[in-house]
């Protein structure tokens, strides 16, 4: 009684002459997972992450940040330390994030809009939503 495969269960492993013998990790490779879906993962998390609506301001609340902005302008030989938050619009979809920093004003630049912090923060004036610090507070107590 012969058994399946007797006929070819004895031969030699067949060695090629044009190919070269593959590699043990280049072999493994072939049996990887395949991740088709990985940018749509990466879409959902985009699509599910949160971001804040843009704040407007009214005129009273914009006078009271330029005054704000004079009074460190009038003291910036100082280098005062404040604390800004601003609104940095999201790259990626609509909305952004308010931000909170703290640090000490180097300049403020009138013809770019910005103010720029000693730590290189760069701070758009027409996204800021609050300025404090020490530097208001003997201000207006003394």
């Amino acid at each position: 009684m012969t058994r399946t495969y007797d006929d070819i269960i004895n031969l030699p492993h067949h060695v090629s002459a044009t190919r070269a013998r593959m590699t043990a990790i280049d072999r493994a490779a072939q049996f990887s997972p395949f991740a088709a879906f990985t940018s749509y993962d990466a879409a959902i998390r985009e699509t599910a992450r949160l971001t804040d609506e843009r704040i407007e301001l009214d005129e009273y609340r914009k006078g009271a940040l330029s005054d704000r902005l004079q009074t460190i302008a009038d003291r910036i030989k100082e280098h005062p330390e404040i604390e800004i938050t601003y609104f940095q619009p999201d790259v990626k979809k609509n909305g952004g994030a308010y931000v909170t920093t703290i640090s000490k004003v180097k300049k403020i630049d009138k013809y770019e809009g910005v103010i720029i912090m000693t730590d290189g923060t760069v701070i758009p004036i027409d996204e800021i939503i609050s300025i404090d610090g020490q530097i208001f507070k003997t201000m207006y107590d003394g």
